[in-house]
């Protein structure tokens, strides 16, 4: 596999966990928190070796370049840290790491890029990071829920170079090393998380991230063996050890309160009920009785005091009579009652007149029925 696809395959291994549905948007972190992640790791390449002090004490004759370069092949990393949120987008924590690559060629001191080179370069150590979390949708780009952050560690580290060995050289030597050294090691971060409360887990984020990893030239004992001979030449080489890093993790953050929630929308006032007045008529006659003018003055103080947006009027007669009378009747009856509305202050706009007749009858009875009840008129408040 190559770099580049390695890149692709874990970015394509990141995207459907940064799809997955979120509930709420990211939060600074505080108060004390935990975190992992693992991913792939290229050693920069070529990495220099160099001699140190006197080189191999080679027998008289007998000289290696005082330099070399190494080249490796796609290896991986896991990271652990314990750290502390301050509320406010800083935060600083101690952490954990080990890396691993195995070694592709040797070349330098004299070797040929060819033979039975191998062995893995494995580094691990502690360091000391602090990181800045930006607001979510920083510079006014992305998602809410979104977090970019960088950081930077210092710490220490160990290069272990196990089993590396380097043949094939025209002197007929061959360079064997498998020792650890310890150097100075620092870092730098590049990174964004995304909530998961979704997941019922407040204060946990999934984090993808880029880092690139460095130490300080460790020291490490080396030999140059004559396979003929059995002769061994020892020295000491100091190899460069650069990472680039891409991972993908989770962060816990304790007692992280959860998200507020949104707030309510405002209620919805219920539309008023309908407010309904029956106003009575005798038989066959449309005029107001003095009780019918109490009633419509009745209505058309409530229609000022609620609001009203509109007034219904209708009208309806009893079953005696023919069907065209009684839809006449009802008419004037509606009529009438409209005009003492106007009169007691009511816009005549908002009045809305109907005439039913016989069709609607309050009381059900046989045709040509005297029935006062169905002689009506009906003011429905909206």
């Amino acid at each position: 596999m190559t770099t580049r696809q390695a890149l692709l395959a874990a970015s394509f291994l990141a995207l459907p966990a940064l799809a997955l549905p979120t509930v709420a948007s990211a939060q600074p972190v505080s108060g004390l928190y935990i975190g992992a992640g693992a991913g792939a790791n290229w050693v920069n390449t070529p990495s220099h070796i160099d001699l140190t002090g006197p080189g191999f004490g080679l027998p008289a004759g007998v000289t290696v370049n005082n330099a070399g370069k190494a080249t490796f092949g796609n290896g991986w990393t896991g990271v652990v840290s314990l750290g502390w949120g301050f509320g406010n987008g800083l935060r600083a924590e101690i952490e954990g790491n080990y890396r691993e690559n195995g070694v592709e060629s040797i070349r330098g001191f004299g070797l040929a890029p060819v033979g039975q080179t191998g062995g893995f370069q494995r580094t691990y150590g502690a360091m000391a990071n602090v990181f800045y979390d930006f607001d979510p949708g920083f510079l006014g780009i992305g998602p809410s829920y979104i977090q970019p952050y960088i950081g930077a560690g210092v710490g220490y580290a160990w290069t272990n170079w196990r089993n590396v060995r380097g043949n094939s050289v025209p002197t007929g030597l061959s360079l064997n090393v498998d020792d650890t050294g310890g150097a100075f090691a620092f870092q730098g971060i590049a990174g964004l998380a995304a909530p998961l409360t979704w997941a019922g887990v407040p204060g946990l984020s999934l984090t993808v991230e880029y880092r690139f990893f460095g130490t300080l030239q460790p020291e490490l004992d080396a030999t140059l063996v004559n396979p003929v001979t059995r002769t061994a030449f020892s020295g000491k080489i100091e190899p460069q050890n650069y990472n680039h890093s891409v991972l993908v993790g989770l962060r816990y953050a304790f007692n992280q309160a959860p998200p507020p929630a949104p707030p309510a929308p405002p209620p919805v006032a219920a539309p008023a009920p309908a407010r309904t007045y029956l106003i009575f008529f005798d038989w066959d006659r449309a005029d107001l009785t003095a009780r019918a003018r109490e009633i419509i003055g009745e209505a058309a103080e409530n229609s000022r005091r609620v609001q009203v947006t509109r007034i219904e009027v209708q009208g309806h007669a009893d079953r005696s009579g023919s069907d065209a009378y009684n839809m006449r009747l009802s008419q004037r009856r509606a009529n009438a009652v409209s005009a003492e509305l106007v009169a007691r202050g009511v816009p005549r706009g908002i009045i809305t007149i109907q005439a039913f007749g016989e069709s609607r009858p309050l009381v059900p009875t046989a045709d040509g029925v005297r029935e006062p009840q169905n002689r009506r008129v009906e003011i429905i408040l909206r």
